[in-house]
């Protein structure tokens, strides 16, 4: 097992290093330095003198890769990507475009973003399990049938509808909850409820359809009829048995989506006014600040490894016949 993790490890660092790359010439293949500092600057204040200026300011003004003007090793390091892109391989996110420091704001916003996420995934998580199994219970019935009809109407469903829907309802109608905002402290709660409910009913729709799917699988294999035959009760059957078994594909998704509730979620933090990463990144991108769009693609890779790896790490746990050699 630990030579299995060491070995995705640094396969997650080949695929960083190229991440990492790609997204440095994509960017400036789209946006040279001088179209961005057009951007920042703006209005009629753009001119060369500005640009370069800009540049000079913010370590623009250099080549991008190769720098021919210097001599040795310093060609290579006196070069944008060295300055702006290498930093973050060792998670030195530098300064934003604006000056920022943007490892502060991320360490800042992080913990609205756990605020929201976490109960989001755990408590989505649990609805669309519970739901899925009581649809199984009583599948083939008009309960069943009807369900399944709701899990489809509700994933046709964008999800900016249950987001309009929730602020109309429940802010502007029955006035539980303000419309957007955070504070902290105790206050917070109300400030997420909304968000957190809407973020699962969102889910519930096709996470219970698919998990419905693995159930109804499982409760079809040799071990159940077995399992009833010694007499089991239904729901000791599902809860017991079914549910231990079709944990495999629902870790799969669930535990690889641990580490990107970091992030953040990017809708429902811009709706509802949440200072977390989600909206920092929105916000980055609205203001064409492409240090800080770069930093998040490249923490979120990061993440997102970290995440197969645990649940490569989970199917061992969950399952004792799965082993990595």
């Amino acid at each position: 097992m630990i030579g299995y993790i060491v070995r995705r490890l640094m396969y997650g660092v080949l695929i960083l290093i190229g991440v990492n790359l790609i997204t440095f010439v994509l960017f400036f293949a789209v946006n040279t330095p001088d179209d961005m500092a057009r951007l920042a600057i703006g209005g009629q204040r753009v001119n060369a003198e500005a640009i370069e200026k800009w540049k000079a300011e913010r370590g623009y003004d250099k080549p991008l890769f190769v720098n021919d003007q210097a001599q040795g090793m310093a060609s290579l390091t006196d070069t944008v990507f060295y300055q702006r892109s290498v930093p973050l391989l060792r998670f030195d996110f530098g300064l934003s475009d604006g000056g920022l420091d943007i490892g502060h704001e991320i360490r800042t916003r992080m913990w609205p973003s756990l605020a929201l996420a976490i109960p989001s995934f755990v408590l989505g998580i649990m609805a669309s399990i519970a739901f899925s199994l009581l649809l199984v219970f009583f599948r083939t019935t008009r309960l069943d049938f009807w369900g399944v009809v709701l899990c489809v109407v509700m994933l046709s469903v964008s999800g900016l509808f249950y987001i309009i829907a929730g602020q109309w309802l429940f802010a502007k109608v029955l006035r539980l909850v303000p419309y957007s905002g955070f504070m902290e402290g105790m206050d917070m709660f109300k400030f997420l409820a909304l968000p957190i409910l809407v973020a699962i009913v969102t889910r519930l729709g096709p996470e219970a359809r698919f998990y419905r799917s693995i159930f109804l699988e499982e409760v079809s294999k040799d071990y159940v009829r077995t399992a009833r035959a010694k007499g089991l009760s239904e729901r000791v059957v599902l809860f017991r048995h079914v549910l231990r078994n079709a944990m495999l594909p629902i870790l799969t998704g669930t535990v690889s989506a641990l580490p990107l509730l970091f992030m953040g979620s990017l809708i429902a933090e811009s709706f509802f006014g949440i200072p977390g990463l989600g909206s920092y990144t929105i916000d980055a991108i609205n203001a064409q600040d492409f240090s800080v769009v770069r930093a998040m693609v490249f923490l979120g890779s990061a993440l997102y490894i970290v995440g197969l790896i645990m649940a490569d790490i989970s199917y061992s746990l969950a399952d004792p016949r799965v082993r990595f050699e």
